[in-house]
C-alpha cells in the first residue's frame, strides 16, 4: 500500500479484520504503522527484522504542567505509586515478571505526558504488554504506600537540590516560562509533594489514566497485527473520545539572568531561548543545527571549549519541544533549545567560556531570523550556578 493509504482492510493471520468499524489503520513509513482506535488509544509499531526484541509503552497524555499549582508533583508522585502494586501483582512481582526474564521495566514524567515502557525478548511482548496495562489501569493507591513513596521522592527532591547539574535545569525553567506550568519542577517542591493526598492521586488517575488518553508504542520484531490484538486483550473496554489536556498559553519571555549560589567546585551554566514549535517541520532543521554545535565530541562546541581552550569537561546542546506556545504569531507550540555545560568549569573560567559560545550560535541566530522560530532575539537566558564568595562571572 502506498504511505497514508487506509488500511483497514489488513488482516491478522487467521484472516480476521484488524479492528472494528470506525478503527483506522494507515502506513506511516515502509516498516511504522499507526492504528487509531476508535474511543480507544493510538497504536503505532515499527518492525525491525534483525532484532530479536521488542520495546513497547504506554504513553499517557498528562504530565507535570497539567498539576494544579498546590499539587506540584502530582504527576510523578502517581508514576511512582502504579508500581507500588495493582489487583493482579505485588510491587515484587511487577519487578519480578519483567527481570525474571531479562527484560527492563521503567517509566518517567515529563511536562506533558507520563511514560511506562519495557524492553524484553520479542517472544516476550505479550508479557510486558500484560504488565504494562496492569500499572496503568489497575493499580492500588493505598494510603500505606503513599507515605512510603512521598519520603522517597522528597528525598529524590532534596537530590536535585545538591546536585547543580541537575537544579540548573529547574531554574532555566523558571526563568524561561515564569509562572507558567512549563516553569513547576516536574518533581514539584517539598510543600507541594507533601500536600497531596490519596484522593489527590485516585482523582488524577481516573481523570487522566483512560485508554483514549493513551497512546501504545513498540519497535522490534513484532508485527502490528499481534501488538493491536493484545491491546484489544489487555486494555479496558470502553471507547470513549479524551480529549487531551491543554495548557495556558505562556507570555512572551524577555532576555533574563539568573545565578544560585552552592558551595561547589564547579559552575554549570545552561542558556536557551524559544525556538520551533513541536509540530512545525521546521524542528528537523533546529535539531540538526543544534547536533553539528554540540552533538557530540565532533561537535563545534566540543571541539572548540574542550579540544581547544580546555574550558570545561562537559558541553551539549539540547531541545525541548512543547505544545504551547510563547508567541501565538508563530504556531501552536513551541520549544526551548539550549546549551549545557554541565559539570562544566571552575568559576573563573565562566567569563571566558561565556563569551565563547555564543560566537557558535550566530549561524542559529541567522537562522531564526530568516525563517522565523523565536523572532531573531538573542540567546536570552544564562544561568549559572557558582561557589560562593566570588564575583559573578561577566562577558
Amino acid at each position: 500500500p502506498m504511505f497514508g493509504e487506509d488500511l483497514r482492510d489488513v488482516r491478522t493471520g487467521d484472516g480476521s479484520m484488524t479492528g472494528a468499524a470506525g478503527d483506522q489503520t494507515i502506513q506511516l513509513d515502509e516498516a511504522v504503522l499507526q492504528t487509531r482506535l476508535e474511543g480507544g488509544p493510538i497504536v503505532l509499531s515499527e518492525h525491525i527484522s534483525t532484532v530479536r526484541s521488542a520495546a513497547v509503552g504506554i504513553w499517557v497524555r498528562w504530565g507535570a504542567s497539567h498539576d494544579s499549582v498546590e499539587r506540584m508533583g502530582s504527576s510523578h508522585l502517581l508514576e511512582h505509586m502504579v508500581f507500588k502494586g495493582t489487583e493482579g501483582r505485588t510491587a515484587r512481582q511487577i519487578a519480578l515478571e519483567i527481570e525474571g526474564i531479562g527484560g527492563s521495566l521503567d517509566a518517567y514524567t515529563s511536562r506533558e505526558h507520563t511514560a511506562c515502557y519495557a524492553k524484553v525478548l520479542d517472544e516476550h511482548l505479550p508479557i510486558a504488554v500484560d504488565v504494562l496495562t496492569d500499572l496503568v489501569f489497575r493499580p492500588l493507591l493505598r494510603e500505606e504506600d503513599l507515605e512510603i513513596e512521598r519520603r522517597v521522592i522528597l528525598e529524590e527532591i532534596a537530590g536535585v537540590e545538591d546536585t547543580p547539574e541537575e537544579l540548573v535545569f529547574d531554574v532555566h525553567a523558571r526563568s524561561t516560562w515564569g509562572e507558567h506550568p512549563y516553569g513547576n519542577p516536574v518533581l514539584g517542591t517539598a510543600e507541594t509533594v507533601s500536600a497531596i493526598t490519596l484522593d489527590d492521586l485516585r482523582g488524577l488517575w481516573k481523570a487522566a489514566y483512560r485508554p483514549g488518553a493513551c497512546v501504545v508504542a513498540a519497535a522490534g520484531n513484532l508485527a502490528h497485527e499481534e501488538l493491536l490484538e493484545l491491546v484489544a486483550r489487555h486494555f479496558p473496554q470502553t471507547r470513549e473520545q479524551v480529549e487531551a489536556p491543554g495548557v495556558p498559553e505562556p507570555a512572551p519571555a524577555g532576555p533574563e539572568e539568573k545565578q544560585v549560589e552552592r558551595d561547589t567546585a564547579q559552575t554549570h551554566i545552561c542558556m536557551g531561548a524559544p525556538t520551533f514549535p513541536r509540530s512545525d517541520p521546521r524542528r528537523y532543521g533546529s535539531i540538526l543545527i543544534s547536533t553539528a554545535l554540540g552533538g557530540g565530541m565532533s561537535s563545534r562546541l566540543f571541539q572548540r571549549v574542550r579540544e581547544e581552550l580546555g574550558l570545561a569537561y562537559t558541553i551539549y546542546t539540547f531541545q525541548s519541544f512543547y505544545a504551547r506556545s510563547q508567541e501565538p504569531d508563530e504556531g501552536a507550540s513551541t520549544a526551548v533549545v539550549g546549551v549545557d555545560l554541565g559539570a562544566a568549569t571552575a568559576p573563573r573560567r565562566c567569563g571566558t567560556l561565556r563569551r565563547t559560545v555564543p560566537d557558535f550560535g550566530r549561524d542559529l541566530r541567522a537562522y531564526r531570523r530568516g525563517r522565523g522560530g523565536g523572532g531573531g532575539r538573542p540567546v536570552p537566558e544564562v544561568l549559572c550556578s557558582r561557589a560562593p564568595g566570588r564575583d559573578p562571572p561577566r562577558p
